[in-house]
């Protein structure tokens, strides 16, 4: 299996991108646990970092729609 490959978007370009449920985006940080084996390298963190940032913005997303 192929590792993903880390884009780096910042927050202002993601809200542009597709975005994706916050289920979507927290099984991907569970998954990227996961494989890291509870410890992460340098690549990793950056790319969790961005996750976090996703998965905020979809929650977000959602208490507005809420609103």
């Amino acid at each position: 299996m192929l590792a993903p490959t880390l884009v780096r978007m910042s927050p202002d370009s993601m809200a542009s991108a597709a975005v994706r449920s916050a289920a979507e985006v927290n099984e991907q940080i569970r998954a990227l646990w996961l494989r890291a084996g509870g410890t992460l390298s340098a690549q990793e963190r950056a790319e969790y970092e961005l996750l976090v940032v996703e998965w905020a913005a979809a929650i977000r997303g959602t208490v507005v729609e809420a609103a």
